[in-house]
């Protein structure tokens, strides 16, 4: 059941994206913005958390789970350090992720040319 859920959850973010990008005049960036900050959104009401008991993995994986993880870390630094927390402690839930995908897209370079 939970590939299910898995499959549904992402579907569903792929889908209305992919609506939004049809039927609007909104960049890719603009959606990829907009769906960081749903998340950190969903994220600041609760919702986001239930949905990654109800999708497992899957929930952790789409730009909606990057501006969840900007929210929670936002707040930890918060809860730590007040008003500076907040600052300080931004980036520090994402660097892992931030960091893999920059490696990751310098070594892809070397082996795949791109097309204008």
């Amino acid at each position: 059941m939970i590939y299910l859920n898995a499959f549904l959850f992402v579907g569903t973010i792929c889908l209305i994206g992919q609506l939004i990008l049809d039927n609007t005049t909104l960049t890719p960036g603009h959606i990829t913005s907009l769906f960081t900050v749903l998340g950190a959104f969903l994220g600041f009401l609760g919702v986001y958390e239930s949905f990654i008991d109800w999708a497992g993995v899957a929930a952790s994986v789409p730009i909606t789970s990057f501006g969840n993880l900007l929210y929670k870390a936002c707040y930890e630094g918060y809860q730590m350090n007040g008003v500076l927390g907040m600052f300080t402690n931004l980036l520090s839930g994402t660097s892992g992720g931030i960091s893999s995908a920059i490696i990751f897209a310098a070594f892809l370079t070397l082996f795949f040319k791109a097309r204008d």
